[in-house]
């Protein structure tokens, strides 16, 4: 945990996925420039398509307060790159959309059965 609050390893990370997606990574040991780079971490996942309520806020890293949803939101953004063609040995690949298309008679026929 302590080698990520400064952010730079998660959006060099993010980047290597999605390049360009943290435009500048801050380098600096000031607490403002490190808070800065997992703010762009977290803009740029959500871009990337992990849902928000998937993600941790700066604060859980920052202060190293809730290490659980740092690491759900690590394994959710290896299971989107998953799904998305990278290799990642991580993290299980997002199902598709299903769209399923029912015949008129089969849908008044659920009627029946379910209370509507």
């Amino acid at each position: 945990m302590d080698g990520l609050k400064d952010g730079i390893i998660l959006c060099e990370f993010i980047n290597k996925l999605q390049p360009g997606s943290v435009k500048k990574i801050n380098e600096s040991t000031q607490n403002w420039h490190q808070l800065e780079n997992i703010g762009n971490f977290i803009k740029a996942i959500t871009k990337y398509g992990v849902k928000p309520h998937d993600i941790f806020e700066a604060n859980d890293l920052f202060e190293n307060t809730n290490h659980t949803q740092v690491q759900s939101t690590l394994l959710a953004l290896a299971s989107m790159a998953k799904t998305k063609g990278n290799k990642v040995n991580v993290g299980v690949k997002y199902a598709e959309k299903q769209e399923r298309k029912f015949e008129p008679g089969k849908l008044r026929e659920g009627r029946n059965i379910i209370g509507l």
